[in-house]
């Protein structure tokens, strides 16, 4: 059973995420055109739950899917669009996940949203704090359930996009 966990800041992760970009470029290769660390773990001082995200723009979506047998050869679990529409989405990790890797077209609407929000929350500490403290609360409230962990944060994500999306334009 997953359990959700949302701990302080921890240097290493930008380490954590330098490797695996290394490893991801050699798997990728000439289909990789940009790659990114979002999500928590990519704001410094944030606290976070310990999963590296990571997303790539690629030349070609549809190529992805022949790098499958490679993505799980070094420990990811393909999940296909898992959702959202011209995605390609990969967990590492099992129910212990180390990295999350969110593969788009190049220039997709949802990686300008991502690189946004990181960005928009690196530059506003105190927005930044705000959605720290709204994880906490729920990691302690639903330790043991994903699904209603991510639910409770819907609200506050919509409205630190729409600001990031202003802010970013």
């Amino acid at each position: 059973m997953r359990k959700i966990e949302v701990v302080p800041y921890q240097e290493n992760w930008r380490n954590l995420y330098h490797t695996e970009e290394q490893l991801l470029r050699n798997v990728l290769g000439e289909q990789l055109s940009q790659i990114h660390h979002i999500g928590s773990t990519s704001i410094p001082r944030m606290m976070a739950k310990p999963i590296i995200d990571i997303l790539i723009e690629v030349n070609n979506i549809d190529k992805v899917d022949s790098f499958n047998h490679i993505f799980i050869k070094i420990g990811y679990e393909p999940k296909g669009e898992n959702g959202i529409k011209n995605r390609r989405y990969f967990q590492k990790g099992g129910n212990d996940r180390t990295h999350h890797v969110h593969i788009f077209p190049a220039g997709h609407s949802e990686v300008t949203r991502h690189l946004a929000f990181r960005d928009y929350l690196i530059a506003h500490p105190t927005e930044a704090k705000r959605y720290e403290e709204l994880k906490r609360k729920l990691a302690s409230q639903y330790i043991h359930n994903p699904n209603l962990y991510s639910e409770g944060k819907n609200e506050l994500v919509k409205e630190l996009d729409k600001k990031a999306k202003k802010w970013y334009e």
